[in-house]
Order: C-alpha cells, then sequence, then structure tokens
C-alpha cells in the first residue's frame, strides 16, 4: 500500500508500504495495489489557521480519491486532535473543522465504493491523551503519535483489514446457566432466574439484547448447555422478560454430554468448520475443556462478575465478528440455517433423491457481477473455505478490477419451499480459464453445484468459448472436493506432487442438460 500522510508515520505501518513526502498529494503513484489516507491535525497554537489548514487538507482528500481507480481499494483513517490549546472555552473552530473533515470522509466513501473509512478514535481512546504524543520524537522527527503505541496500532489495523475483507467468526455457542440469565434453572427454576429488573438481572437483560442485535447482523447463535431440554423450552416459552428464545437460535444441544462432543455435533448440523466458532461459559472447566479438546475453537474468558458484561460484549465484537459491511445474506443468516435443518430432516423421508429435490421446489439464479452483489461475492472468496477449488481471497475492489479487465464473473442465488438463502455461489472465469468455482456450505448436497457449473459452462459455450481449463489447488480444508472437476467431465492435464491438478474441457461436444429438478432464472 501507498500511504499518504502529513507526520512521520513509518513506524505504525507493515515494511512493506510506501509513503508520500509530508503533506505531498503531487504524485499517485499508479503501481500500488492499495492506498491509505492517514493525516493528523497539526500542531499550531493559532486556532483559526489550524482550522483553515485542516479544511484545505479536506480539498488535497477530494483530489486524491477522486484520481484513485474503483478497481482499487483506499483506506482513510479519521482525524483526532492529540494536541489542542484554547483560551477560550467558547472557541471550537478547530473541533468543527475537524468534525467537518471527518464528515467528508464518511460522505466520499458513500459515493466510492473502492474507499473504506477507519475511525482512528477507536484505537487513540484506549489511552489518555498524555500518552498520544511524545514531544521528544515530535522535534526529532516530527512523529505525531508516540512510537511505543507503533506495535499495539499494527495489531489494530491488522484486525481493521480482516474487518474490510470481512473476515470474522460465524457462530457464538452459548452457555445458559449464569451465562445468559443468573442463577441455575434446575435450582431456581423458570420465576427464579435473575432477568430483567434490578442488578444482576438488568445485566444479563443487556446481554441478551446485544446478542440479538449481533444475530441481526449475520452471526448465528446456538446453545449449548448441561440442562433438562423440557425445562429450557418451557422457560423459553414462559418466561416474559426474556430477549432471546427458542427461535433466535439455529441449533442447540441441551442434554448432559460432553460439551466438546455437543460442539462437534453443532458443527455437523450447520456443516461449518470448528474454527468458526467462539464458546461461551461461566464455567472455567468448560472453556479449559473446549480449549483442550477443541483447540480451534476460541475460547474468550467470560467476566466474574454480571456488570462486566456490557465490556465482555464489546470485546467479542472486536476480537471475533466485527466487519466493515453487512450483506443481506448475513442478516438471514439465522433463518437460512434453521432453514437448512428442516431441509435435512425433510430428505430422511424420501427413498428417491429426485423425489426429495422436486419437493424442494428449488430455484436458482444466476446473475453477473454488479454493484449489488460484488460485496457478497468477495465475502465468499474471503470466508468459503470447504467448497473452494482454489480458495483465492479477494476484495469488492480486487472483483471490480476482475470485470473491469473482462473476467466473467457469475453469482448464484438459491431458494426453495424453505427460504431463500442468498447468494451462495460464486464463479469467476479469466480469459478460458475458471478462477474461482466456490459454494457455501449449506446449499450442498442437492446437486445444485452441478447445476451451477454446467448452465455457465453453457452460456459460455454460446458466447464461442471453445476450450476451457482450471485448477484445483488442496488446502487443509477443500479435500472434498478433490475430485469435483472429474465429476464435471474435465480432463486431468498435470498434477503436482503437492496435489495441484489442471484440467481441461472442451466444450463444442459437452453434453450440458441440467436437471429439470431446478428452476433456473438467468439475469
Amino acid at each position: 500500500m501507498f500511504v499518504f500522510r502529513n507526520n512521520t508515520i513509518e513506524r505504525f505501518f507493515p515494511s512493506s508500504y510506501s509513503f508520500s513526502g509530508y503533506d505531498d498529494v503531487s504524485v499517485i503513484p499508479e503501481n500500488e495495489d492499495a492506498y491509505v489516507w492517514f493525516y493528523q491535525a497539526p500542531i499550531k497554537f493559532d486556532n483559526g489557521l489550524l482550522a483553515e489548514e485542516i479544511n484545505a487538507m479536506r480539498q488535497k482528500f477530494q483530489m486524491v480519491v477522486n484520481q484513485i481507480s474503483p478497481s482499487k481499494n483506499m483506506i482513510a483513517f479519521t482525524m483526532n486532535w492529540t494536541y489542542l490549546v484554547s483560551v477560550s472555552n467558547g472557541d471550537f473552530r478547530v473541533k468543527e473543522a475537524i468534525a467537518k473533515y471527518n464528515e467528508l470522509l464518511v460522505s466520499s466513501a458513500s459515493a466510492h465504493s473502492n474507499l473504506k473509512v477507519i475511525d482512528i478514535r477507536e484505537f487513540t481512546r484506549q489511552y489518555p491523551i498524555a500518552e498520544l504524543m511524545d514531544w521528544k520524537f515530535y522535534f526529532l522527527s516530527q512523529m505525531g503519535l508516540n512510537p511505543r503505541l507503533a506495535k499495539p496500532f499494527q495489531e489494530w489495523f491488522a484486525k481493521k483489514l480482516d474487518q474490510i475483507a470481512l473476515k470474522r467468526k460465524k457462530c457464538l455457542v452459548l452457555d445458559l446457566d449464569n451465562t445468559l440469565w443468573g442463577g441455575v434453572l434446575g435450582e431456581d427454576g423458570i420465576d427464579g432466574i435473575k432477568i430483567g429488573g434490578d442488578y444482576p438481572g438488568k445485566a444479563f437483560l443487556y446481554f441478551q439484547q446485544a446478542l440479538l442485535e449481533l444475530s441481526k447482523n449475520g452471526v448465528i447463535l446456538t446453545v449449548c448447555s448441561k440442562n433438562n431440554e423440557k425445562d429450557v423450552f418451557e422457560l423459553w416459552e414462559k418466561n416474559p422478560f426474556l430477549v432471546l428464545r427458542k427461535e433466535h437460535f439455529a441449533a442447540w444441544r441441551i442434554n448432559w454430554q460432553d460439551k466438546a462432543t455437543n460442539i462437534k455435533e453443532l458443527a455437523e448440523e450447520l456443516n461449518i468448520g470448528l474454527d468458526s466458532f467462539v464458546f461461551v461459559d461461566d464455567n472455567p472447566t468448560e472453556r479449559e475443556l473446549i480449549r483442550q479438546m477443541l483447540p480451534m475453537v476460541s475460547v474468550p474468558e467470560f467476566p466474574d462478575q454480571p456488570y462486566e458484561l456490557p465490556v465482555f460484549f464489546e470485546s467479542l465484537v472486536e476480537n471475533y465478528f466485527k466487519v466493515y459491511a453487512i450483506t443481506d445474506e448475513d442478516r438471514s443468516k439465522t433463518d437460512q440455517y434453521k432453514a437448512n435443518a428442516q431441509r435435512v430432516n425433510l430428505q430422511k423421508s424420501f427413498a428417491d433423491f429426485d423425489d426429495f429435490l422436486v419437493s424442494l421446489d428449488i430455484h436458482l439464479t444466476i446473475e453477473e457481477a454488479n454493484e449489488h452483489n460484488i460485496p457478497r461475492i468477495a465475502q465468499m472468496t474471503q470466508k468459503t473455505n470447504q467448497f473452494n477449488l482454489t480458495t483465492k481471497r479477494y476484495t469488492d475492489a480486487d472483483i471490480k478490477a476482475m470485470v473491469q479487465q473482462g473476467c466473467k464473473v457469475y453469482c448464484l442465488g438459491v431458494a426453495d419451499k424453505f427460504g431463500d438463502s442468498g447468494i451462495t455461489g460464486c464463479m469467476i472465469v479469466a480469459g478460458n480459464e475458471i478462477d474461482t468455482f466456490l459454494l457455501s456450505c449449506r446449499i450442498l448436497g442437492k446437486g445444485i453445484e452441478f447445476a451451477f457449473m454446467k448452465q455457465v459452462l453453457q452460456s459460455l459455450k454460446e458466447e464461442g468459448l471453445i476450450e476451457l481449463k482450471a485448477k484445483y489447488i488442496p488446502t487443509a480444508k477443500n479435500a472434498q472436493v478433490a475430485d469435483f472437476y472429474d465429476r464435471c467431465g474435465f480432463v486431468r492435464v498435470s498434477s503436482s506432487e503437492s496435489g495441484e491438478t489442471d484440467y481441461a474441457i472442451a466444450l463444442h461436444n459437452l453434453d450440458l442438460k441440467v436437471n429439470d429438478v431446478y428452476h433456473i432464472e438467468i439475469k
């Protein structure tokens, strides 16, 4: 990345980054992958001049952001003051200038989808104002931030990059007693547990309200509790103060089995990897069991006191679940996984697989990449691991660049009688080679991957493509697709010792008829 800056900040970014001169926007190098805008409030004692200088920075920013290609990402940090002296309490000129500067960044992000804004105050508020600057380093080398903060800043910035790339955990596994409410259900009864009202019930109520919002923003909630299932179901139905009830959980294991086994069963039922789970339990013994038995599951420390729950929730979001943007598919995630469980149960009642597919009334929608679906396509490349032939990771700016370069980028929407799964598949064709083919695991098991492949191949054939190449790149998680291209009729061209395999397929004599159990719409 190339960093536009007005102070010495090299220590705060990776060594591979390059930097502009101080306050220099005369050159915008075109060969950079992405750009960072990091301007800090200057040090001046005339607040009128300082406000004017900050206002001038707005014009420089607008000039730069308008010149950067929409196919390249740009990250802009908001501005905050680290040293400001006002003789008058009523002098708000600098603070108003900073507010207008930050407003411009946010409004520009709405107009430029490749621009992402990071609020620097999320970092600086962790430290007293006096710790943000070290005057010795400012006078020696014009460092506007204390160099002792370089390492924590780099760690924080790395998290922000992951959030921009939409990388996060998928599922939160929750204990019940003394976790979602105070007390033990089996001992205190439905009306005796502490939820709502005065402390500590109010703290647990806030925690449930917060978790509900997390669920609305794409995090799957599940339960793993040592309890009698019948008692919990009755509590969910009858206690008027609960926020989280049965319908808010995608799956649950409420029994006396060990929790490691239960979590593995939840992963199998939801068809997501254990490394996508975060386990929350007040019992330190249970937390240690999961750390030992399932080291790929994240296990944060639960607070000792209920009044610490709001801070704990904030850490959950920041460390595991925060992303830069939420897609429509994220917002309906719980319903999608619950509907998938219904499909699994329905399949058990059919002896013939095609009869089962007909009963589902499956509708497939295939469309090329556009402004509306590109964020979701990029998100899938970042998060999909199991059914992913090459596991290449792309940002939305990367996808836009590929489209501009002539690549064919297709996405797949899936719906059936149980609900709409949203955009759950992606295929990227660069020239005459498949760059990416992936599907969300929750739609697998119904032959949809073959229908999607055949339909896209048919479209490419109609456009005059004669032969198509493809590649399988093995990872620790995608072994299930090692022979996918073989099953689609591709011919193996070569294979390396690592398992990486090249394929090719001639389209002119290929049978691309799709099973008529699928209702397919091409947009």
